[in-house]
């Protein structure tokens, strides 16, 4: 990849983030996996890890408890 292809991309990947943003908002998903993502999606790093999302089990939150109202 040249480094317009690098700038690109990472422009491309701004942009995908404050999509998801707001269609976690308006889902009413923007609770603590949603911030899991908007997180991921920000940084630099890949997580082969990532998926699933949204976690069910263990270290995530239930289904039940994903909606940004039910946070502390």
């Amino acid at each position: 990849m040249n480094d317009d292809s690098i700038r690109e991309a990472k422009e491309k990947l701004a942009q995908a983030r404050e999509v998801i943003a707001w269609l976690l908002q308006r889902a009413g998903m923007d609770g603590a996996e949603g911030q899991r993502a908007l997180d991921y999606f920000s940084g630099a790093a890949f997580d082969r890890d990532f998926l699933p999302w949204p976690r069910h089990t263990g270290e995530s939150l239930h289904p039940d408890e994903l909606n940004a109202t039910n946070d502390d």
